[in-house]
């Protein structure tokens, strides 16, 4: 592959001069994850208040979340070729516009019709702040001397679950009315999102431009890697989406236990995979990306067999946390191997594997347990996980080069 083509990054001097790998540099990428998980989280959060105060259905419900995710592939494509040419910063300065928009439509839509615009600008922005962001990552990780992808996605991940969880701290601690508590925290998520742009503009640095054509004129293609990189997308989608999507019903059906105790299984598949994201990276360091995600796979294997065949309230909640602390090392390695061997171009294809599975995974899911029901519906997440154990062959070992 040709390799990346440097811009100059040693100027400190003014906004977007700051120096890849500097301290700096790793505070910018870090609030970037930190404010897009917070963003999609309350979005997450809101989607049962929205459904209640707007009287949606559960189809109606479904084309908010196809709405989203479609405008973020589309924003993903777009700007992850874009900053391979111009450089992530502007991306993911430009990302934090439309979640800002689209927070504050949701909170004050009237109408389904309204809310599916905010939904789209959410999704607009998710969509080019996350391949943009990630793309910044990489080019910052490759700068310092040890692994850090794992800890910008741990902190995705809080913020995420500081967002989902804002609407039902303010339930509980306010005498607020539920449309009060979605705008109070949407609108929230929107000032921050001003503050947030405000400090990215002035520390997030420029990246490296990436090569479009061969010194023959010709374009440059991906290379195969990336597809198999895809691949490992799809299989980990499925697993860690199917988890969130189901846990909390699973855990609940399986051992006869009231919605509100089921949701502990939740509870622990976050708070799981934000803590092994957080302290993943001296996981890498010590024992490579292959094996780390070769091991993380078949802990989520385990989970899923337990999840799968398994009774009892509490052995329920623990096959859930062990899914998590599986799969929460397994997405950062495999797109900071995409990033590393195929710039913003080659993330955003491997990403779009992520997002294909979010938009198909909950319909087959929902038909599996129609069929089979919710238990041995966990078997089938879970045997993707085995397909990991094969494709992790082709990241590289400790010490490797990171490109493919």
């Amino acid at each position: 592959m040709t390799r990346p083509c440097c811009r100059p990054v040693d100027d400190t001097s003014g906004p977007g001069s700051v120096r890849l790998g500097s301290r700096t540099s790793v505070i910018a990428v870090m609030l970037l994850f930190a404010y897009n998980g917070l963003t999609m989280g309350a979005f997450a959060g809101s989607l049962a208040t929205l459904k209640e105060l707007l009287a949606l259905s559960a189809i109606q419900v479904s084309g908010l979340l196809v709405m989203s995710g479609v405008m973020a592939v589309l924003a993903m494509q777009t700007c992850g070729r874009l900053s391979d040419r111009l450089g992530a910063r502007v991306f993911a300065l430009a990302g934090i516009g439309p979640l800002i928009a689209g927070a504050t439509t949701l909170s004050l839509a009237p109408s389904y019709s309204a809310a599916l615009v905010g939904t789209a600008l959410l999704g607009l922005g998710n969509g080019a702040l996350d391949v943009s962001m990630n793309a910044i990552a990489v080019q910052v990780e490759r700068a310092r001397p040890r692994p850090i992808m794992s800890f910008f996605h741990g902190l995705w991940s809080a913020g995420n679950l500081v967002g989902s969880g804002s609407l039902a701290a303010a339930a509980a601690l306010t005498t607020l009315t539920p449309t009060r508590v979605l705008q109070s925290v949407l609108l929230g998520a929107a000032g921050l999102g001003i503050i947030a742009f405000l400090a990215a503009r002035r520390i997030t640095p420029e990246t490296e431009t990436v090569a479009q054509v061969h010194d023959d004129g010709t374009k440059v293609k991906l290379p195969p890697a990336i597809y198999l990189l895809g691949l490992m997308a799809l299989a980990f989608g499925l697993g860690e989406g199917s988890a969130f999507d189901w846990s909390g019903i699973h855990v609940t059906q399986v051992a006869g236990v009231a919605p509100t105790q089921g949701a502990l299984a939740v509870t622990a598949l976050a708070g799981s995979i934000t803590l092994i994201r957080l302290t993943g990276d001296f996981i890498v360091s010590r024992f490579g990306r292959r094996l780390v995600v070769r091991t993380g796979a078949a802990v989520a294997i385990v989970g899923y067999a337990i999840a799968g065949f398994g009774s009892g309230f509490w052995p329920l909640v623990a096959a859930w946390a062990l899914v998590g602390l599986g799969m929460g090392v397994v997405a950062p390695q495999v797109y900071a191997i995409a990033g590393h061997t195929g710039g913003g171009r080659g993330l955003a294809t491997v990403v779009t594997f992520g997002y294909a599975v979010f938009l198909i995974g909950p319909a087959v899911i929902g038909a599996l347990v129609t069929w089979i029901g919710v238990q041995h519906a966990m078997l089938v997440p879970g045997g993707c996980m085995i397909g990991l154990l094969f494709l992790a062959r082709i990241l590289p070992p400790k010490g490797a080069d990171p490109t493919l």
